[in-house]
């Protein structure tokens, strides 16, 4: 007689973030890998037309370093001309330019987890697929939890093993470009920037970004298992909506606030949440403006990590977390469009 195995709560749940990945892999995977490859190419050819620019002016004897023409693109030269001071700004610069590199893959997660979770309990609910997932030994509790986790987990792991691979891509090649132009890219690049620093940092931004995307996470699952129909209009109408109102009539004054306040910490936490990085809007608004030495200082690990105490992102956590009960209540009583 053959022995029956029971699934633990624990072996569910790992079957429905595999079901999760499976039927989203073209988002959660490709989609961040593909804009790497398309920011790598785009740069390569950014690359060769500067690289043509500067020969070209170097042979026309436009091409000058502190007042000296230069016959020739050598960037061992340009190393030796370059003070303490240029050094901190080229290390600075450096470290800009591979936060840009790595771009492409954290935009493209802002609107995956977006459309993501718009779609997550309304999708199933469309084609009637829902009936059969209930009709599994599967809780809307694990269900809806599995799909808030792929969204806020899963899919930016995924991310920033996109972006750390296209920050790497690049490095390589400008390395390569400093080897053949007579500069050594350990002094030129490798030195100079914080790679290991920058991808630590974007580890580490991972917690962040689950708990500050959470409100609008929680939001929108609360829309896409409520809505009839069209949950993308309800889901950012209704805020929008709230926010002409608010500002219509003044509301916020009765709190001795403006309407911004509204705009930015309502709205904007409602329908902006799962923009990687903007977190850091909200903290340059609260310091009143950031240079960019301080942008660069809040991509390390560290300071990601004082990011966590802040209380507006623990305010819109539980507001999030509020959502996504209400989100789990539906799912339970309402399987039909």
């Amino acid at each position: 007689m053959n022995a029956v195995h029971h699934i633990t709560p624990l072996g569910k749940f790992k079957w429905l973030l595999k079901r999760e990945y499976w039927e989203n892999r073209g988002g959660f995977l490709w989609a961040p890998l593909i804009a790497g490859g398309v920011s790598l190419l785009l740069s390569l050819m950014a690359i060769v037309a500067g690289l043509w620019a500067a020969n070209r002016a170097a042979d026309n004897g436009d091409l000058h370093i502190n007042g000296v023409n230069v016959n020739g693109l050598d960037l061992k030269l340009l190393t030796t001309q370059m003070s303490p001071a240029d050094m901190t700004k080229w290390a600075e610069g450096m470290n800009f330019t591979l936060v840009l590199s790595s771009a492409w893959p954290f935009i493209v997660l802002g609107f995956v987890v977006f459309f993501y979770c718009l779609g997550a309990l309304y999708d199933d609910r469309r084609d009637r697929s829902v009936l059969f997932w209930k009709s599994m030994p599967l809780s809307d509790t694990q269900t809806v939890l599995s799909k808030l986790f792929s969204a806020l987990v899963v899919a930016p792991v995924l991310a920033v093993i996109a972006g750390i691979l296209t920050m790497l891509g690049f490095l390589l090649m400008i390395s390569l470009v400093a080897l053949a132009h007579g500069g050594s890219p350990m002094t030129l690049i490798w030195g100079p920037a914080s790679p290991l620093t920058l991808i630590g940092g974007m580890f580490a931004w991972i917690p962040v970004y689950a708990l500050w995307a959470l409100p609008t996470a929680g939001w929108l699952l609360l829309c896409s298992s409520w809505a009839k129909s069209k949950p993308f209009l309800w889901a950012v109408m209704l805020p929008v909506f709230a926010g002409v109102v608010v500002s219509w009539f003044g509301l916020m004054k009765l709190f001795d606030m403006n309407a911004g306040w509204f705009w930015a910490h309502v709205v904007g936490r409602l329908l902006l949440g799962t923009v990687p990085g903007i977190e850091m809007a909200y903290k340059a608004d609260l310091n009143g403006g950031q240079s960019l030495q301080s942008v660069l200082h809040g991509l390390t690990p560290a300071d990601q990590f004082t990011t966590l105490v802040s209380p507006q992102l623990w305010i819109g956590a539980v507001v999030g977390i509020a959502f996504i009960v209400l989100a789990i209540w539906l799912r339970q009583r309402r399987d039909d469009i």
